[in-house]
């Protein structure tokens, strides 16, 4: 099977969409201030700043290209059936991902579990970047992390704008070459697709660090802390 690597994902401008909904002010206000405002804050605490998002996953994802013989439709093989999994992730621009394949909705159990895993991870305080669904601004949420103290604050981008964080680009490679272009026969084998494309991710930190490359989340690639896997 080919995979399209990440430099090839990074170079279609439709990779991230830009909703027509988002605020340009708001958009310019937070790669010129407040990431910048952040990334300063990391540096007189020594935090790690950690990019995170959720993604759902289906089975009839599709991506590439097939081939057949001319004036025939191509036609590849596949299951009628439907079914899905859920992953959520964080990154760092040094290379350093951690991740976790779920059913079943995202909840605010589910997030916090997963914030417990990635605290684990480190010794430093944590400065988690993420977008404003629901569950990361839910109550529950914003009283578990303030009862961490200094060890983890949430930073939210702005409203419509996944393409100002690198862990969408992650999700896009994700979505093509584990899920796109391996079309899997049954809910076993997406799961295995999709934990061992991720893993060999985990060992390749100069791929992680390329999701930082594109244009629209480069302004994110200039610090964090190396922090240190359990």
């Amino acid at each position: 099977m080919l995979l399209v690597p990440v430099t090839a994902l990074l170079a279609s401008t439709a990779l991230c969409d830009a909703p027509i909904e988002r605020d340009p002010e708001a958009t310019h206000r937070w790669v010129e201030e407040e990431y910048s405002t952040i990334r300063a804050l990391a540096r007189q605490h020594a935090a790690t700043i950690f990019w995170g998002d959720e993604m759902g996953l289906r089975s009839d994802h599709q991506a590439g290209r097939s081939w057949g013989r001319r004036g025939e439709i191509p036609v590849v093989p596949g299951t009628g059936q439907r079914f899905r999994y859920n992953v959520i992730s964080v990154i760092t621009n040094r290379g350093w991902l951690a991740f976790k394949v779920f059913k079943g909705r995202f909840t605010y159990v589910m997030f916090i579990r997963f914030l417990r895993r990635v605290l684990r991870h480190t010794q430093r305080p944590g400065f988690l970047i993420i977008d404003e669904h629901p569950v990361h601004r839910s109550t529950k949420v914003k009283r578990w992390v303030a009862r961490r103290g200094a060890r983890l604050r949430l930073f939210f981008l702005p409203g419509y704008s996944p393409d100002l964080n690198p862990d969408e680009y992650l999700n896009n490679d994700v979505k093509t070459n584990a899920v796109g272009r391996q079309r899997p026969h049954n809910q076993g084998e997406l799961m295995t697709n999709v934990r061992g494309y991720l893993r060999s991710t985990q060992r390749q930190p100069k791929k992680v660090r390329r999701y930082f490359h594109h244009p629209s989340v480069r302004y994110a690639a200039g610090m964090s802390n190396i922090i240190r896997s359990a």
